[in-house]
């Protein structure tokens, strides 16, 4: 039983196939619809682009923006965050720029720049007040555009919490990556990752199928013995495989550094890391924040790198306590 989720997406395939007149490349036939071919999901236009995205609590309190993991994951993983909304929070939810349920785009289309801008687009958009304060809550990557944004534009944010960023730098994504994610080469996982492609194919910009295929890889991120803790597959609806291959390869070809500027943000962070990451634990966690003037970390007891899905309860206090504080 354990591996039938790693077929699903195939027999899923094999049924749509098999159904006269069907093709791949039609709008919700192989992976669901973005909200540009769905009007009846909750979205909103920015900065040229269509975003899923919605919002929980009271306008005029203070907001909190949560970005989600990837690139080009989805917030649905992290919707515990809502809850922070019965407590005096504005909670902002939204796929990023071609990722999730979000519009997709062309390769060559995607920026840090422009995801900081649509992030500066979603704040506007739901904001009430120039007094309105703003926090982010990033997760993984989100967290690493959580601090590219405050790199950017220190001033613009009143706290940040930081779930297991990536790496805030280059040379710390390296370290991250080389001991979370490798692939031993005949091993059940790697089989499992690598079996789609004997089936399908797809060019640079076959978002639909890109797509797909990267939520068959996404089984490999909980296989049993994963050092990153991740408990088993957590929710989700669509993932951006053109904005994960524009971005690793902006990552590759250019680098990147968003801790030039951090320096200058005076307000303390909140960094968490889960007890069972054996690649993130305390040690990394110390060199990402010392990056900021003032910082707390808090380690997240029982569980791993998807902290804010499988433990909740275990979150949710240290990150009440952090926004009461600086409120």
């Amino acid at each position: 039983m354990k591996n039938l989720f790693y077929w699903m997406p195939l027999m899923v395939f094999c049924f749509i196939a098999c159904e006269e007149d069907k093709s791949i490349e039609e709008s919700g036939n192989l992976v669901p619809p973005t909200v540009d071919e769905a009007p009846n999901l909750p979205s909103i236009f920015i900065n040229g682009t269509l975003l899923h995205a919605e919002a929980y609590g009271n306008p005029e309190d203070p907001m909190l923006v949560f970005l989600h993991g990837g690139p080009g994951g989805d917030y649905l993983n992290g919707m515990n965050v809502k809850h922070l909304a019965n407590n005096g929070y504005y909670v902002i939810f939204y796929d990023q720029r071609g990722s999730g349920l979000s519009q997709r785009h062309d390769k060559d289309t995607y920026s840090i720049q422009i995801m900081l801008d649509d992030l500066t687009a979603v704040i506007a958009h739901y904001r009430i007040s120039d007094s309105q304060k703003v926090f982010l809550f990033g997760h993984s990557w989100g967290g690493m555009l959580a601090a590219a944004y405050i790199n950017e534009y220190p001033d613009r944010i009143n706290g940040a919490i930081f779930a297991e960023p990536g790496g805030l730098n280059k040379d710390l994504l390296d370290e991250y990556g080389e001991s979370s994610r490798k692939l031993e080469l005949f091993s059940e996982a790697t089989n499992d990752v690598l079996y789609g492609d004997q089936f399908i194919t797809g060019g640079e910009n076959d978002h639909a199928i890109l797509d797909y295929k990267v939520a068959m890889i996404s089984s490999f991120q909980y296989h049993e013995g994963n050092n990153e803790g991740v408990e088993g597959p957590s929710p989700f609806s669509r993932y951006g495989a053109v904005t994960l291959n524009s971005f690793v390869d902006i990552a590759e070809n250019d680098g990147f550094d968003f801790t030039l500027n951090l320096n200058q943000f005076s307000t303390k962070v909140l960094f968490l890391y889960g007890e069972l990451n054996l690649s993130y634990g305390l040690s990394f966690a110390e060199k990402e924040a010392a990056f900021f003037p003032e910082a707390d970390i808090r380690q997240v007891d029982g569980t791993g790198h998807e902290m804010i899905h499988f433990k909740w309860d275990n979150v949710y206090p240290p990150v009440l306590d952090y926004l009461n504080s600086i409120n």
